[in-house]
């Protein structure tokens, strides 16, 4: 499976577990950590752990395996990490705080301004 193909995957999966406001953001031009960070918000912590749970559950289905996660004791940000592809599932005001778009759109336009000038 492709980044691409696993991004998509894991938004389709937020999605299907009802995550609010998903996010995919393409980050191969700007670190070789991964291609792919999807963000979500869940609108409580079980809601948080169930989107979380889903996606391992699902990605692990499809033979791709997590391979490092933080943040279940809390609920508040949770991380999986897939490699190339990289799922944060938040509370909307965890979200709201480290607010993660900004930070790497931020530097996606950045990047491109320095690619076309």
């Amino acid at each position: 499976m492709t980044s691409k193909e696993m991004a998509d995957k894991i938004a389709e999966i937020m999605d299907d577990r009802k995550a609010k406001n998903i996010e995919v953001i393409d980050t191969t031009k700007l670190t070789d950590i991964t291609d792919y960070f999807i963000i979500c918000s869940g609108t409580s912590t079980t809601h948080v752990k169930g989107i979380a749970d889903e996606i391992e559950f699902k990605m692990g289905e499809a033979g791709v395996e997590c391979k490092h996660s933080e943040g279940y004791d809390s609920a508040s940000w949770i991380l999986l990490d897939f490699v190339d592809v990289v799922a944060h599932v938040f509370l909307q005001e965890e979200r709201e705080f480290y607010n993660l778009e900004r930070l790497w759109k931020d530097s996606a336009g950045k990047i491109e301004a320095n690619v076309e000038g």
